[in-house]
């Protein structure tokens, strides 16, 4: 990843900026939306290795003077699903663009039995941060 962020700062011009968004290294948290309340129902057990292994890559760019930060912003962003099959597929489509994702069939039962218990207008939500930084090209 160091490698990558070389390479971005070779071909960007003098005082270029390079846009880094990507999810925050923290587990998701999956919930039910009722209303404006929103309750916990599971955390995702996903690895966080490569949310680790970027933020790590940064932090050496940054002090090898290739970069300084010029904006940081983390979000906590919510992903609406209007039923348990959005939900599953969300889980599928994580897991096929290359996830570290074990099985989450747990997590779906958890909600399947959480959303019986709740008015049908009830959304999937999962929350989770999302970091935005601009850097700019140093040295």
């Amino acid at each position: 990843m160091v490698h990558a962020l070389q390479e971005a700062h070779r071909v960007l011009k003098r005082q270029g900026q390079l846009i880094d968004v990507r999810p925050g290294p923290s587990h998701r948290r999956v919930g039910i939306l009722n209303g404006r309340r929103w309750r916990l129902v599971g955390v995702m057990r996903e690895s966080l290795e490569e949310d680790r292994a970027a933020n790590a890559a940064i932090r050496v760019v940054l002090s090898k003077g290739l970069f300084r930060r010029e904006v940081y912003a983390k979000v906590d962003l919510w992903r609406h699903f209007d039923t348990l099959a959005d939900f599953a597929g969300f889980l599928e489509e994580f897991t096929r663009l290359g996830a570290d994702l074990p099985p989450h069939d747990w997590m779906v039962q958890r909600l399947k039995t959480a959303l019986a218990k709740i008015p049908s207008t009830a959304k999937i939500v999962v929350r989770g941060p999302l970091e935005l930084r601009r850097l700019r090209k140093g040295g």
